[in-house]
This record gives structure tokens, C-alpha cells and sequence, in this order.
């Protein structure tokens, strides 16, 4: 099965803040690896792919999401998971088996108040561990696509993060991508807005939106270079299955609705408005 991967730019712009210079390019996220063969960009945990000994080869680009948050939201701590080697010897592998790898996300410390309780530990330490990991994977494998993220609560602490990778010699401004983290829960209001505006103002502009979903990219999707979701899997969870899947008791793995969602999230994006659902599904069911 292959669907368009055509990314689509939205006219609108945010005061204080200029657009992305290139359409906003959304991955559909999914636990489902062998999904890589679609022909869509996907964002793929590594807490999945890890499992399996022979690995799909994807037919279009792709992300690598480190599962920081499932990590340190049960666990809180990076130490059960893998060590920053074995993380880096598994993402060559990825690249190498899979292929069409864009990026991969670092072992981040997220900071929502959840984790923070969970971890024990301050926003600034938090910040402190991100940076140290992400210089600890570039220096570990200085060939494979890292992408640095900034994490915060708010608007001031993402800069603070961004002066922390500076001291460290790593000049946001310049790098491909910049992931910002925690924003996932909270990505369709107002004060995300101003993170992703402040970060533009100090000339970080090429940034990806972990988490965003149809409202959060119509009104902030301009101000992003790329962004992945895959909350249409816990929607579909809490709802029957849609009319014609009579294989599943819901859709919380369907490939239907998840491209159907995908189809939704790009139209958001395209007219900055949330869009009515397909299939003739009423809108109130379907993930904002």
C-alpha cells in the first residue's frame, strides 16, 4: 500500500515568529514497524523495534523515537533502558536494515510534571542529562543522524536549555532539526505558541513538534519543520471499530484509520483548521 507523502504549508503566520521556510513535514506515529513498508513517513519507537530480529525495509523516510517518556514515566530513570552505546549500536543497525532513517532522537529527559515526580529531579537537571546525552551519542557515533531536543516548561526554560547546548559548543541555530520535548500534552495551547515563538526569535527555526495532533498543527504548525503523533491509536482504542473492519474490536492497530487520521492531521495543516471526520464518522469522535 503507498499514500502520497506530499507535505502541505499552511498560509498562516504567528506574530513574532516567521513561518518555516518548507512545508511541515508530519510523521504518522505507529507501534506497528512493519508499517515502515506503507510508504508514509512514520515515527517508530525504538522500545519496538528492538524486539525484533529481522527488521522491515522502509519504502519511505522515517523518525526514531528514543521512548524516553514510557522510560522515565515508569521506571524514572534512563538506567533500566540501554546504555547510550547499546542505543547507538541499535540505531546503526536501523539505518543500515531499515534504511530511509532521517533522524533519531536522543535519550531526553522529559519535563512534565508527571516525570519530574517520578524522576525526582529539577527541570534544570533534567536539561543537564538531555544535553550530556545528546553529546554523549554524537560522540559515540558521529554518523548517524542525532537530533538535539530542548526540553522545558516554559518559555524561558527551553531557552535556558538552548544557552546549556551553546556552552556545549552546539550551536541550535545551525542544526537540521531541533525536537521540543514536553509539549505533546499541551501542544494546541496558547503557551506552546510562545515557546515555539521565543525558540524562533532566538534564530532556532527549524524545530519538531514531538506530539502535535490536528489542533496543535493548525495553529502552531507553521512554526514547525515537522511533527509526528500517533494519538488516533488511543482514540480508536475508547471507540468501536469503523464500519467495515470486522476483524478487530476496535481500530487501536487499523491501518485505515490511522491513514484516514494521517489524511485529517495534513488537512489541518494545510487550512490551519481542525478538519470533519471521514467515513461519515461524527467529528466528536475523532482525536483532536
Amino acid at each position: 500500500m503507498t499514500v502520497s507523502t506530499t507535505s502541505v504549508a499552511p498560509a498562516a503566520t504567528a506574530a513574532g515568529a516567521a513561518p518555516t521556510a518548507e512545508p511541515t513535514l508530519f510523521y504518522l506515529g505507529t507501534h506497528q514497524p512493519h508499517w515502515l513498508r506503507l510508504g508514509v513517513p512514520l515515527f517508530v519507537s525504538d522500545r519496538r523495534l528492538r524486539r525484533y530480529r529481522q527488521l522491515p525495509e522502509a519504502t519511505a523516510s522515517w523518525a526514531l523515537d528514543s521512548g524516553g517518556f514510557t522510560e522515565l514515566s515508569q521506571y524514572g530513570t534512563w538506567d533500566t533502558g540501554p546504555t547510550p552505546a547499546a542505543y547507538a549500536a541499535r540505531v546503526r543497525r536501523y539505518r543500515d536494515e531499515i534504511g530511509q532513517l532521517d533522524w533519531a532522537a536522543p535519550q531526553d529527559w522529559m519535563c512534565e510534571p508527571v516525570v519530574l515526580a517520578k524522576t525526582g529531579l529539577t527541570i534544570t537537571e533534567h536539561q543537564a542529562r538531555t544535553v550530556g546525552n545528546y553529546l554523549r551519542l554524537r560522540d559515540l557515533a558521529p554518523d548517524l543522524p542525532w537530533v538535539p531536543v530542548v526540553q522545558g516548561w516554559t518559555p524561558g526554560d527551553y531557552l535556558r536549555c538552548a544557552d546549556r547546548y551553546a556552552r556545549a559548543g552546539v550551536d541550535l541555530a545551525r542544526a537540521r532539526l531541533v525536537g521540543v520535548g514536553s509539549v505533546c500534552r499541551r501542544q494546541s495551547t496558547a503557551l506552546v505558541g510562545e515557546i515555539l515563538t521565543v525558540l524562533h526569535q532566538a534564530g532556532i527555526t527549524r524545530l519538531h513538534g514531538f506530539g502535535f495532533k490536528t489542533l496543535g498543527l493548525a495553529r502552531h504548525g507553521h512554526l514547525l519543520t515537522s511533527a509526528d503523533s500517533m494519538a488516533w491509536s488511543a482514540q480508536a482504542r475508547r471507540a468501536p471499530a469503523l464500519p467495515g473492519c470486522i476483524t478487530h474490536r476496535n481500530c487501536a492497530n487499523c491501518v485505515r484509520y490511522a491513514m484516514a487520521w494521517r489524511i485529517r492531521v495534513l488537512a489541518a495543516i494545510t487550512t490551519g483548521t481542525a478538519q470533519p471526520a471521514l467515513f461519515g464518522i461524527d467529528p466528536g469522535g475523532w482525536p483532536a
